[in-house]
């Protein structure tokens, strides 16, 4: 497998036994440990999502992914999945714990709205043109639109954590990502690490220009 020497994250990634494909780090904030959101006041549920998740919807922290300028369906969902534990983590099942429906959708509109950051350094030309072709080739834009901004259940891929979305890919390639919908898992099989790497490098910087 090659490490590229642009991406240490990858190499960290690969030596945390892909906990950050479950939306894991290794050290979570106080807040996101021991103190669920359910019944706090909006505010302060927003404060206890942004301890891992960044106080605009913008993470910025490794393994954890961006909220902002996800589709609220896409939110909501997967909000659900966590709290009927359809879906499995360490972190958001407890969290999402006895959220009613309407708190899970204020969230969800708030992070919804919020505006999606720029990524941090400089994109490799090389890598990010071989990603397009990549997404291309495996007819990512069908179900993400072909900005890539994601909608209705479909999450947003643009602009999103480049370790997140490494995670995310090889996640359900080894059918290791839990959740009711499988259709990722058929998408990635077989999809070599290097692949991935290129896809996540590009989906990152898509919109970095505008």
């Amino acid at each position: 497998m090659r490490l590229t020497t642009r991406a240490p994250w990858r190499r960290a990634l690969v030596a945390w036994g892909g906990a950050a494909a479950l939306g894991l780090s290794l050290a979570l904030p106080a807040a996101a440990e021991d103190a669920p959101a359910v019944g706090l006041p909006f505010e302060e549920q927003l404060q206890v999502c942004g301890a891992c998740h960044g106080s605009d919807g913008n993470s910025q922290q490794a393994g954890t992914p961006s909220l902002a300028g996800q589709p609220e369906l896409t939110i909501v969902n997967q909000m659900i999945y966590f709290r009927e534990r359809l879906r499995q983590n360490e972190v958001m099942t407890p969290q999402a714990r006895g959220l009613p429906d309407g708190e899970i959708q204020a969230l969800a509109a708030y992070y919804h709205e919020q505006p999606v950051a720029a990524p941090e350094g400089e994109p490799d030309s090389e890598l990010k043109a071989r990603g397009q072709e990549l997404a291309a080739q495996q007819r990512c834009a069908s179900c993400h639109q072909s900005d890539y901004r994601g909608r209705e259940q479909m999450p947003r891929l643009a602009g999103q954590r480049e370790d997140y979305l490494f995670a995310a890919m090889v996640a359900y390639r080894d059918r290791t990502r839990g959740g009711p919908d499988t259709t990722m898992i058929d998408v990635m099989r077989g999809v070599p690490d290097e692949d991935i790497e290129a896809m996540a490098h590009y989906l990152t910087y898509l919109h970095a220009e505008e």
